[in-house]
């Protein structure tokens, strides 16, 4: 390992990051709850300015993808859809595979200038969680219990909202639900089988209701789906701890852009096309694991400096006080102090390695592991 690799991997810069990160982001947050008083007024200022804040705080993990561990994405698509990327509203179909592969998500946005005001479909309870949550709810985001009989009204009037909405985004969907893992995809093929669905074999089942009412709702304003397609060479198991480490990762990435004309507006149609799209999905990544590319030109889109001049921004104005603090406590040579300071970097210490182990595949989200007669209700 080189001297910057092993700068890179030491705890205190994680801790770095983490404080950064965290004290940003309640300033952030802070802001956003001013700009309440926007909202009567001007709605639009309102979504604009948060779209910006937004960005403070999720093109900071960007940032540690592209800047720090320079992960290479490259993009395999048509040649004559590529100028449409970023100048449109778009539905993004993404396969859940990797512990990293929202970030990958977030950095196609980033490259295409549409980070701040892109959407994702989320967990409800992530409403509460401080930054992210919050920064999500100023934002519009769609939340969901995933029970459907509940979400079918909630989502839907949350996507109908960004009908107005005035920022191009990328709405960000993970079809399947949940990352994939050998034990959900044995329970998601049993449920394939009993529908009469073919099986697949490098993707889980497809939930489709949240796919239909998406597309519905958006009609007329998204102007696309893009699907995308990710993995990455010589079967890196990419990780956001090894993200964190500095470890480079070489993604590539398949995306076709489909024009929304082409998905069917009925319910059972739209459902019937989304199973169909997912079997092709497989077949695309069967082919890469025989060849090692997709099909299609393979492009890399620029890497903006936003990301990480927004970090030394925040990092200038927040780590200096910080710093003079801790000397401070140190220098004052007192034991209670010291044990106060012992403690707090301990708690800091857990609390990253608490938020690195919540993305870690084998402590994903336990959606997808139920029965297979529930599965059927869907």
């Amino acid at each position: 390992m080189d001297l910057v690799g092993l700068l890179k991997s030491q705890f205190l810069c994680h801790l770095v990051f983490c404080y950064v990160f965290i004290a940003s982001g309640l300033l952030v947050n802070a802001l956003q709850l001013c700009t309440l008083l926007l909202w009567p007024i001007d709605k639009q200022l309102f979504r604009r300015l948060n779209c910006r804040l937004s960005y403070c705080v999720s093109s900071q993990l960007v940032m540690l993808l592209e800047w720090w561990s320079g992960t290479e994405c490259v993009i395999y698509t048509d040649p004559r859809a590529y100028p449409t990327f970023g100048k449109e509203n778009a539905i993004v179909v993404l396969n859940h595979k990797f512990e990293i592969d929202f970030l990958c998500g977030w950095s196609l946005a980033e490259r295409f200038g549409v980070l701040g005001g892109s959407k994702v479909l989320a967990k409800k309870e992530l409403a509460y969680v401080p930054i992210i949550g919050w920064m999500w709810y100023f934002t519009e985001m769609v939340f969901c219990t995933r029970k459907w009989e509940q979400d079918r009204k909630t989502v839907s009037q949350s996507l109908l909202h960004l009908r107005d909405y005035p920022e191009k985004y990328f709405f960000l969907i993970h079809c399947e639900g949940t990352r994939f893992t050998e034990k959900k995809h044995r329970i998601s093929m049993q449920v394939a089988q009993a529908k009469g669905l073919p099986s697949l074999k490098h993707h889980l089942l497809p939930r489709t209701k949240g796919f239909a009412v998406t597309v519905r709702s958006l009609r007329n304003v998204v102007s696309a789906v893009y699907d995308c397609t990710l993995n990455f060479r010589n079967n890196e198991n990419p990780t956001l701890l090894g993200v964190l480490n500095g470890k480079k990762y070489h993604a590539d990435m398949y995306v076709r852009r489909i024009p929304l004309e082409q998905v069917p507006e009925d319910e059972d149609q739209c459902s019937a096309w989304l199973h169909r799209l997912y079997q092709e999905k497989d077949a695309f990544q069967e082919e890469y694991y025989r060849t090692g590319t997709f099909p299609e030109t393979p492009m890399v889109p620029s890497r903006r400096p936003w990301t990480l001049l927004n970090w030394l921004f925040w990092a200038s104005l927040l780590l200096y006080p910080f710093f003079r603090f801790l000397v401070s406590m140190v220098s004052s040579g007192s034991s209670l102090t010291l044990a106060g300071f012992v403690l707090v970097f301990f708690v800091a210490s857990m609390g990253v390695r608490w938020m690195i182990g919540v993305t870690e595949i084998d402590k994903g989200s336990a959606y997808g592991n139920m029965d297979s007669k529930q599965r059927q209700r869907d």
